[in-house]
């Protein structure tokens, strides 16, 4: 709806900053030129032609969540080597995909770990998919990336603590309020970069001239605090590969 009215309104450049909002925009015009932020690769979701020349009027920034799912399962069983079972927290119509699963599956294997899936759309099914977790006995629990998690970040933490679960996710803003450790891109400097590649619209660039953008800075980020609530040791060398302590 919201993409539509701006269509309606004529404007001159539609910032989307998701996967769903990238998909609606997408629906909604041909010609009024969008700058996407999405996590998978944006040729595979049929966003653009290619990377160098996405063709169309569509461009933006790739931020490679799904390609590093399996990076935090792995560092999530670094710093919890006792977590034999993880839940999986997921929001299917937007923060999810099948190659996503793939990734997480293959990583599992490869560390030995059980996976337990739980779908969650509000933040009802948050508390429903805490009260499964805690009922199974999961050891851990892995947030996936996306916009509707990050909004719901202090509900999360909150939950975490409250049943002593070790939480990762993708973005510092979750680890900040209070989860145990976060790895991916600095979303920060991919919503600039957004705003970059909007500006140089608005200045006459067309889409299909602008190459998709990837995004190269990752972070670490351990929240101490919660360690140690825990009853967590944070081995040296990961609290060395660390671009932030929160203490």
């Amino acid at each position: 709806m919201l993409a539509e009215e701006l269509v309606h309104q004529q404007v001159a450049v539609i910032a989307a900053p998701s996967a769903a909002a990238t998909l609606a925009a997408k629906a909604a015009t041909t010609t009024i030129p969008i700058v996407f932020a999405v996590a998978e690769d944006p040729v595979k979701l049929g966003h653009v032609a290619s990377l160098a020349r996405p063709g169309g009027n569509l461009t933006g920034i790739n931020f490679f969540s799904v390609e590093l799912v399996a990076k935090r399962l792995e560092l999530l069983h670094e710093l919890v080597p006792r977590a034999a079972r993880v839940a999986v927290l997921v929001n299917p119509p937007v923060g999810w995909s099948d190659r996503a699963e793939k990734e997480l599956e293959a990583g599992a294997r490869a560390l030995g770990l059980q996976i337990q899936i739980l779908n969650a759309t509000s933040s009802r099914e948050i508390d429903a998919a805490f009260a499964a977790l805690v009922r199974e006995r999961v050891d851990a629990l892995f947030v996936t990336p996306g916009a509707f998690f990050n909004g719901r970040r202090v509900q999360l933490a909150t939950m975490a603590a409250r049943h002593a679960v070790p939480m990762t996710s993708a973005t510092r803003e979750i680890a900040e309020a209070g989860g145990l450790m976060s790895y991916g891109p600095n979303l920060a400097d991919a919503w600039r970069a957004v705003g970059v590649y909007a500006g140089r619209v608005l200045k006459g660039a067309k889409p299909r001239e602008l190459p998709v953008e990837q995004a190269s800075k990752f972070e670490l980020i351990i929240n101490a605090q919660t360690a140690r609530m825990l009853g967590l040791t944070v081995p040296p060398m990961l609290l060395a590969r660390a671009d932030e302590v929160i203490e």
